[in-house]
């Protein structure tokens, strides 16, 4: 599942104000301790680092003239 940032935005506004139900764009999730809304949010957290990851490019010049 492809999680936004606006969901844990939501996730920790929950943590926050001690809640453990949390409403999405179409659905609600109720969540049965604090304890599993913190896994939920390290879930996410941990899946959107990963779609972030990309190797930088690499530019190298090489001069091999004489520098006139």
């Amino acid at each position: 599942m492809a999680f936004t940032q606006d969901d844990v935005v939501r996730i920790e506004r929950a943590l926050a104000k001690g809640e453990h139900i949390v409403r999405f764009a179409d659905r609600t999730v109720e969540y049965r301790s604090v304890q599993e809304l913190i896994e939920a949010r390290d879930r996410m957290l941990n899946e959107l680092s990963k779609v972030g990851r990309r190797r930088a490019r690499l530019l190298r010049l090489f001069h091999a003239g004489k520098g006139w």
